[in-house]
């Protein structure tokens, strides 16, 4: 691992204004931020009254970093802005919380506003193919088997476009929402309303096994909205469905492209 990029954005907005603040860290290195004094100098200086002197510390290892929470009182987020809402909270004096994310924001609560910054960490590395191979015995079976050409899996894609986009934490797209999302599609120009929802049943009872939600006085419509629910929160979970497979989705209208992360 090469280290990590902690960025602080400028902070145009006060009446002591200065610009973007960039530390590398390699291996081994530590950078504290708070709010900082004369006695308790701090490598980010996060200008908030609100802020802890010594509100915690970054430590980079060898193919991680980890974040500390120095305060006593406040918890800080974790955001993962490429991860369709993604965060995990670290509580009060929690010491070396491993940070997964590779574009990462951490977040302190004020009384006004949120102070952030950002930390870029370098691509995660994965082993190759080979895996196991030539251990002998009976091959592994996959766990979720999903075919991404398959019409199936457009239907998936646009199920959970709307969590992906961070458009809302709950909300899964519905029936005559998908149908209108792929009309413009080559593929499923045509596709009806009975089709999404056979489709959506195949995924759920095939290929993602999901158990039938709700109890004995849950209505057609309940049942269905909570499988719907259920494949949205399994297939996010395990990242069988991400947020560059938004691509295999026709444009949308009056769309604009996301502005990219400088500094990466």
């Amino acid at each position: 691992m090469s280290g990590v990029l902690v960025h602080l954005p400028s902070d145009g907005g006060t009446e002591a204004a200065r610009g973007p603040v960039s530390l590398r860290l390699g291996p081994g290195d530590v950078a504290r931020f708070g709010r900082g004094s004369a006695s308790v100098p701090v490598e980010l200086r996060l200008p908030h009254p609100a802020v802890s002197r010594l509100a915690g510390e970054i430590r980079v290892t060898e193919d991680h970093w980890q974040l500390s929470n120095l305060s006593t009182a406040q918890s800080y987020l974790v955001e993962n802005p490429e991860g369709a809402g993604e965060y995990f909270r670290v509580p009060p004096r929690r010491a070396g919380a491993p940070v997964p994310f590779e574009f990462a924001r951490v977040v302190l609560p004020t009384q006004d506003r949120l102070v952030s910054f950002q930390v870029f960490a370098p691509d995660h590395v994965y082993l190759g193919s080979g895996g196991s191979a030539g251990q002998g015995g009976t091959d592994t079976l996959t766990a979720f088997s999903l075919d991404r050409t398959s019409t199936y899996f457009l239907v998936l894609v646009a199920l959970c476009e709307p969590r992906l986009r961070d458009e809302s934490a709950v909300a899964v797209a519905t029936t005559p929402q998908i149908v209108e999302r792929l009309r413009n599609h080559p593929v499923c120009g045509r596709l009806t309303a009975r089709a999404v929802s056979s489709h959506i049943d195949y995924l759920a009872e095939e290929k993602l096994r999901i158990a039938a939600p709700g109890g004995a006085d849950s209505g057609p419509g309940g049942r269905r909205n909570g499988k719907r629910e259920a494949i949205v929160g399994l297939v996010l979970r395990f990242g069988l469905v991400r947020e560059e497979d938004l691509e295999i989705l026709p444009p949308r209208r009056g769309a604009h492209r996301r502005p990219e992360v400088v500094g990466r």
